[in-house]
């Protein structure tokens, strides 16, 4: 009799475990987050002098990274300095801010505050319109896409632009 109350026992536990188990969900695969440097020192990049800097990290290895530079290219004026790192060349600032991705594009201002930022390649519009924000705020309507004040390039093709 004692055997048969120990196995009823045993039966009913190992059900309520199981039901607990079945309800569980597994977590959702993890997904890749980058860093985006919040700084840089301007005196590291072509351009000091002006007031803003758009810098493109690439790499030769890169197939998208010819999109992302040509795009940031034509940013280029006498207020805002243009610069590409590749990592074959320059692999020291790669190291420095921390890149892990490519392309990543950063518009900075004087001071190397970056108040724009894209991980992998934005339409040439998103980009623009982000930098012309970032310039002078107000100057563009207001675009859903564009993240305020979220992790930076949380997902490759994400923007961020920081007031």
């Amino acid at each position: 009799m004692e055997r048969l109350v120990i196995a009823g026992v045993l039966t009913v536990a190992a059900a309520l475990v199981a039901l607990v188990l079945r309800g569980r969900r597994p977590q959702p695969p993890t997904q890749p987050r980058w860093q985006v440097p919040s700084q840089l020192d301007r005196a590291d990049f072509a351009g000091a002098d002006r007031g803003w800097l758009v810098a493109v990290f690439t790499s030769a290895t890169c197939d998208s990274c010819a999109a992302a530079t040509s795009k940031a290219r034509a940013l280029e004026s006498r207020d805002v300095a243009f610069d590409e790192i590749p990592y074959q060349s320059r692999k020291y600032l790669h190291e420095r801010y921390a890149i892990e991705v490519v392309p990543m594009i950063l518009a900075a201002d004087h001071d190397g505050i970056v108040r724009a930022s894209f991980v992998g390649v934005p339409t040439a519009t998103d980009l623009w319109a982000a930098v012309a924000e970032a310039r002078q705020p107000g100057s563009c309507p207001p675009d859903p896409n564009l993240v305020l004040g979220q992790d930076p390039g949380a997902e490759t093709g994400g923007s961020e632009f920081r007031s």
